[in-house]
């Protein structure tokens, strides 16, 4: 599943440098995006294999600190980009006939370097609260890696603090972003009402499903870790830990495998992109 989520998002980001068709502001963030995921999954999931395959499964405090450091930077960016498609989504559908001024080169990159930069400051802001003091107590992450709740069970000084610190940052930078997406469907879906024809709602809602799907399969997935129940054990004997880790296998791996599937299979301007480039490498052997 790894090496097909690199694949997947290198044949994306080779597929949009070589097709000048999609050279635009969503497939900007598309890139983006696919080089978040690469460098997302790659923060966890090499390590995490390592660990399976090995009777030593420990990890020295600096590389579980920028292990944390680098997953909650990739996975914030990531909500944060969303959040930019969506805003993106937003203009072509309700203002189109200013679409390209509004999403010039400008503007995409200032969301990129503003999703970028707030990103690595609630990360630096995760990491230093974390690892401000030592870890006392045991030592041992009850995890496959070294993300912040399992990590927070192991401080004892400061710890409410710390606690509070880390998911009030964490909850402002959600609800930033899930709520940006959310006005902006609200918004799109109210537009899109408005069109008389069938035939004209079918086509401006098609235009923001692959992005739809990859909010939904993002969030749900953040939301299947985050905001389980802390309960006791379920009838299969599993605890709300066990769970956890469960989740946290779907959370690192199925959004960066998923995405390029998603705007390959469901996008029509990355089908007709393959087609051509083949075409046009068949007509050269030809001529």
């Amino acid at each position: 599943m790894y090496l097909m989520c690199l694949l997947g998002n290198l044949i994306i980001l080779i597929l949009v440098c070589l097709a000048s068709k999609l050279h635009t502001p969503m497939y900007f963030f598309l890139c983006n995006l696919s080089v978040l995921d690469l460098c997302y999954s790659s923060a966890i999931t090499p390590r995490m294999l390592a660990d399976f395959t090995s009777e030593s499964k420990s990890i020295s405090f600096l590389a579980c600190a920028t292990q944390m450091f680098s997953f909650a930077l990739f996975a914030t960016s990531e909500s944060l980009l969303v959040s930019s498609m969506s805003y993106d989504r937003y203009v072509a559908i309700c203002q189109p006939l200013v679409y390209h001024n509004i999403m010039n080169k400008s503007t995409c990159w200032g969301l990129v370097f503003g999703t970028y930069f707030s990103s690595f400051l609630a990360s630096i802001t995760h990491t230093f609260t974390v690892f401000k003091f030592p870890l006392c107590g045991s030592h041992e992450i009850d995890h496959f890696y070294c993300d912040i709740p399992p990590l927070l069970k192991l401080t004892c000084a400061h710890s409410y603090i710390r606690k509070l610190v880390v998911f009030s940052m964490a909850f402002v930078m959600g609800v930033v972003s899930f709520f940006g997406i959310l006005m902006s469907y609200v918004l799109i879906i109210y537009n899109i009402l408005r069109i008389h024809s069938a035939d004209g709602r079918r086509k401006a809602f098609s235009t923001c499903t692959s992005h739809l799907t990859v909010v939904i399969t993002f969030y749900c997935t953040v939301f299947g870790i985050y905001l389980q129940p802390s309960m006791g054990l379920n009838s299969d004997g599993l605890n709300a830990d066990d769970i956890g880790k469960v989740f946290s296998i779907f959370y690192t791996v199925t959004p960066p495998l998923l995405n390029p599937l998603i705007y390959s299979f469901k996008n029509t301007e990355v089908k007709n992109a393959v087609l051509n480039i083949f075409v046009s490498d068949q007509v050269k052997k030809l001529s």
